[in-house]
């Protein structure tokens, strides 16, 4: 029997795939599978609509001694926020002669010339000679601390440090100068962090400037930049400050200026690397043969895209600020004599070495300060790290 040859109908069904069949292994014509949108870039299958900042942030809480760093720095914070409210001689709130006040937050008024302090309350202050403490209030709340950071306990010849834990009222003990130990560590804590945040903060934007700058454009602009970051980083920190100081005087504003022209160095050059990868992306080539300005294309596309590194640097800077302004002030130079930082108690530790307490707790806090921002900044680094994705 002669076979039957195919018509040319079967033979394109019979190389027809199957549709619903899934592709052989074996076949290398095969299509390959179709990627999961879920899947990230480094290859694990993340959750439908996270973004890359939701997945940081689910990272971060997986390290304990961050998070439990994140959660010190917040209360660090709420204690230099309310400062006022946790050590003053004025009390939180009081009734004086029938009249309700408030006198901490008055306080802040009367220092902005916005209000001034009532006729009777003046009045009472004289009769006691400025106490606020013995005023005959009808009912009062008082901080937990009953001083301010500069209030001294005793004056004149009676001025002495006392140890802490003896019943004297001051918890940690006082300073030379009788000042509170304890109302002089909490109202360092706002000092502190003040100067370290902003100084950063000035570090931070002329360093993401110049560094976004030099990487974008490259060419003479990146070389000139790259050679001024040369320049500043031979100049030695600490002694650069110390001239400038001297120069200008002691202020708690230069000082944090200071600081913060000193130390942008690192993040110009960690953002001009990071700039450097992005722009060489496809979506920025698609945003320029667009048409579309270099300032919009670095603000919306590039910057974006490079500033989580930027980020660990920034907490890694904010510790090194307040150990910038903690060697001054034990130096004796930064802030004025009468603000009280962790840094001039140091001082009058040195001045005074069997003073422990002196050097004991403003240490710890700046020990336990500069920690915890590192911890956060390691904290940071793995989360925003592909590679240490589980």
């Amino acid at each position: 029997m002669t076979p039957e040859t195919p018509t040319p109908d079967d033979t394109t069904q019979q190389a027809r795939p199957n549709p619903t069949s899934p592709p052989s292994l074996d076949d290398p014509l095969a299509a390959p599978p179709p990627e999961d949108p879920r899947e990230g870039p480094s290859g694990q299958i993340e959750e439908e609509g996270q973004s890359y900042w939701s997945y940081v942030k689910r990272q971060y809480r997986k390290n304990t001694l961050a998070r439990v760093a994140l959660w010190f720095m917040v209360a660090m914070a709420a204690v230099a926020v309310f400062a006022d409210f946790l050590a003053n001689d004025k009390p939180i709130a009081c009734s004086y002669k029938g009249t309700f006040y408030v006198p901490v937050l008055q306080e802040y008024l009367v220092s902005m010339g916005v209000s001034a302090w009532p006729q009777e309350i003046q009045e009472g202050l004289k009769s006691s000679q400025d106490e606020w403490r013995t005023l005959g209030y009808d009912w009062s709340v008082f901080p937990p601390v009953h001083y301010t950071a500069a209030e001294s306990d005793s004056e004149g010849e009676g001025a002495s440090s006392q140890p802490p834990f003896t019943g004297s009222g001051h918890a940690l003990g006082t300073d030379q100068t009788s000042r509170d130990v304890l109302a002089g560590l909490i109202h360092g804590t706002r000092v502190s962090l003040t100067i370290g945040l902003v100084a950063m903060g000035i570090a931070a934007v002329i360093g993401i400037l110049l560094g976004a700058l030099a990487g974008y454009f490259g060419g003479w602009i990146d070389m000139t930049i790259s050679r001024i970051i040369e320049v500043f980083l031979n100049f030695p920190t600490l002694f650069l400050v110390l001239a400038i100081l001297a120069f200008y005087g002691r202020s708690l504003f230069l000082v944090m200026v200071v600081i913060g022209l000193t130390g942008w160095m690192g993040i110009a050059r960690l953002i001009r690397g990071e700039v450097l990868r992005v722009r060489a992306m496809e979506y920025v080539s698609a945003a320029r043969s667009l048409g579309f300005p270099s300032s919009r294309i670095i603000m919306r596309h590039v910057l974006p895209n490079s500033i989580g590194p930027v980020l660990v640097s920034i907490a890694f800077g904010i510790a090194g600020a307040i150990l910038t302004e903690s060697a001054l002030g034990f130096l004796g130079f930064g802030v004025p004599a009468t603000t009280v930082t962790w840094g001039t108690l140091l001082n009058q530790s040195y001045q005074d070495p069997l003073s422990w307490w002196l050097g004991v707790f403003p240490g710890l806090m700046i020990f336990l300060t500069v920690v915890g921002y590192n911890l956060i900044g390691d904290g940071l680094r793995d989360a925003l790290d592909p590679r240490l994705r589980e």
